[in-house]
């Protein structure tokens, strides 16, 4: 079944056939993939192989892989993913950790802020590294404010870490400063939404996706404001597109931000940039 299921997907163009036909296999059985090799050649039952048949239905539709399986790992964390939120992707870890290393001389106490918070997932694992700092977590969407405060309570953060529902800053109480701010907004330009992979195009929110014209409006908005929000020596720190570094560092550089840097992703691009505010 899973050489079968397996040149099913290759035939039609699915670049991780084998992986995405165990992981559905896994799933129909209740196994994961060590035990699958293990039991190689156990016989399905009839209605294990109906569970199989009806997932890898989802498949060929282009589902994507976590929204079928309901979640995705990050930062060594199990996340909820559903249609309510932009799946996790490995790249972002490098935000988390930008955020980390960025704040290391007051690792014991701060304050963060992530905006455009979507599942939780780049909130949750800096709660997780850092249990004594406060952190706020705001989305426009409801829907996803709602699936990163279940997350929050999957991973037992809920102590340290609120989620709020607004537009990024506008829901924050007068005042509100924090020593880190991160987030990881909508780039992409939104004549290039088309053209993106069918199971991107046609599950993830768009809200999540359009970045406008030329994939930078919400970040403009997000830099010019930020400033506002940072105590003296405060971080900021923005995942952007591929190609969209050097335009977000210049962003940065005309609100006045020190310090600028850009850190780059697990294929070498260049993927965060972050400055500071003066102290």
């Amino acid at each position: 079944m899973l050489a079968w299921a397996t040149d099913d997907f290759k035939r039609r163009g699915n670049k991780s056939a084998r992986l995405d036909a165990e992981l559905l296999l896994g799933e129909a059985l209740g196994f994961d993939r060590i035990k699958l090799i293990v039991e190689a050649e156990r016989p399905l039952a009839d209605d294990e192989l109906a569970r199989y048949r009806d997932l890898i239905k989802r498949r060929r539709a282009s589902e994507p892989i976590a929204y079928i399986l309901g979640r995705r790992e990050f930062f060594a964390l199990p996340m909820l993913v559903d249609r309510r939120v932009l799946i996790p992707r490995p790249d972002t870890e490098v935000l988390v950790e930008t955020a980390l290393q960025g704040t290391r001389e007051r690792h014991l106490y701060g304050r963060m802020l992530d905006l455009c918070t979507g599942s939780g997932c780049v909130a949750i694992a800096f709660a997780k590294e850092r249990p004594t700092w406060r952190v706020t977590a705001v989305d426009l969407s409801p829907d996803a404010a709602a699936v990163a405060r279940e997350n929050a309570r999957r991973a037992g953060v809920v102590h340290n870490l609120a989620v709020l529902e607004g537009d990024l800053f506008a829901t924050l109480a007068e005042g509100a400063e924090f020593e880190l701010i991160t987030a990881n907004p909508p780039y992409i330009p939104s004549a290039e939404i088309a053209g993106l992979d069918a199971d991107v195009r046609d599950f993830e929110p768009r809200l999540a996706l359009d970045g406008g014209a030329d994939g930078l409006d919400v970040m403009r908005r997000l830099v010019a404001e930020a400033m506002h929000y940072l105590s003296p020596g405060g971080l900021l720190a923005l995942e952007g597109g591929f190609d969209q570094a050097p335009a977000v560092a210049a962003l940065l550089e005309a609100q006045g931000f020190a310090q600028i840097a850009r850190s780059k992703d697990l294929a070498g691009v260049e993927r965060v940039v972050s400055g500071r505010r003066s102290a």
